[in-house]
């Protein structure tokens, strides 16, 4: 699971931050086949374990041109969350 091939491709600006964070996600966990919606939580997803998280999370920072706080990160329940925070750090940059 190396990431930094993977922070030198971003996504197509069309995308939708919810197509994005799922190809980011399969790309983490090498899994074209795993299909993310915003009530979507790690544990229904094979693969998605802590390691897993890290690396989503650090490759949305890169993709996204955004940081979080580590507060920030520890209250994403859903994927839902993580998209909503997305877009706030999105607006105040």
């Amino acid at each position: 699971m190396l990431l930094a091939p993977l922070a030198t491709r971003p996504m197509p600006a069309e995308m939708s931050p919810l197509a994005e964070v799922t190809g980011i996600l399969r790309e983490v966990l090498d899994d074209p086949d795993v299909e993310l919606t915003p009530e979507t939580v790690a544990g229904d997803v094979p693969g998605w374990d802590s390691m897993a998280h890290i690396a989503l999370v650090v490759e949305v920072e890169c993709r996204f041109g955004i940081t979080f706080l580590a507060p920030e990160v520890e209250a994403l329940q859903r994927v839902g969350d993580l998209l909503r925070l997305i877009e706030t750090k999105r607006r105040k940059a």
